[in-house]
């Protein structure tokens, strides 16, 4: 087995960047045998530190883009040495993936959490994003998180209130999504003070719903979870709907008019919101 903490620890890591490393041998093999890497593949790996995970991508995949910002994890990287790796020492979120590859791409990401949403954002585009350039390169993502925003990007109007809002919705509404597995934290090294899990995101060809105006269920879904103590309805007003088509659109969707946001379907969502526009 490779001694991955010994190499981790001989790096500073360093906080402001989130860096967290994976030193776990069997989640390392568990992503690689996850995501089923073929020798068709170009695989774009996020924050790829200082290759852990990177080396044994090389081995399957024909291409890995590695994208990192921090400058000395780059220099542990170059001397990975492979000729199927590309460095490219950029902050994710100012690039554009669609130009890095001719072709379709994977996504592997052990991401700093305290961006986990605008990252999916970057790579799936806003829910009323119908052409993201991002996305349509994308297959498929293998993302790892902290285990609640796991729970959060795969909650249903079921599950516990505080994890349904704006990220399941956005996650969901253009990937298929499940946890592949949680992951504790001493598979990383600095250990995080919390678990995480990995999650896969299959990239969505065509929108999950089909509606007549995408910006304003954007702006519908925004509303309802814009206070999460209020009722939907109180939301909707709040956020400048008008109050009888709010209380009108609540009634003929035959909903408990002092329902909260976080318990209605995603497809419910999406009739609330051509029922206001009209």
């Amino acid at each position: 087995m490779m001694d991955y903490y010994s190499r981790a620890k001989y790096f500073k890591t360093k906080k402001r960047l989130g860096q967290n490393f994976l030193i776990s041998g069997e989640v390392i093999q568990d992503i690689i045998d996850f995501a089923n890497i073929s020798k068709n593949d170009t695989v774009v790996e996020i924050g790829p530190g200082v290759g852990f995970v990177t080396e044994q991508l090389v081995k399957y995949a024909k291409k890995v883009i590695a994208i990192e910002l921090d400058e000395e994890a780059i220099k542990e990287l170059q001397k990975l040495e492979c000729d199927n790796l590309e460095i490219i020492h950029k902050d994710i979120l100012k690039t554009d993936l669609s130009e890095l590859s001719e072709e379709n791409i994977r996504i592997v990401a052990n991401i700093p959490y305290y961006i986990t949403s605008p990252i999916i954002a970057h790579l799936l585009g806003e829910i009323d994003d119908l052409t993201n350039k991002n996305r349509n390169k994308i297959t498929d993502i293998i993302l790892m998180v902290q285990d609640e925003v796991a729970r959060r990007i795969v909650a249903t109007e079921n599950s516990s209130n505080k994890q349904y809002g704006l990220l399941t919705i956005l996650s969901q509404f253009w990937a298929d999504c499940k946890i592949i597995r949680t992951v504790g934290r001493k598979c990383f090294y600095p250990a995080p003070k919390v678990n995480s899990a990995l999650v896969s995101m299959k990239v969505r060809k065509e929108p999950l719903l089909e509606l007549s105006d995408y910006s304003h269920f954007r702006k519908t879904i925004k509303a309802a979870f814009s206070q999460r103590r209020k009722t939907l309805k109180n939301c909707l007003i709040s956020s400048g709907f008008d109050k009888e088509k709010v209380t009108k659109s609540i009634s003929e969707l035959k909903l408990d008019e002092n329902i909260r946001g976080e318990k209605l379907s995603i497809q419910q969502f999406g009739q609330l919101s051509e029922l206001l526009k009209n």
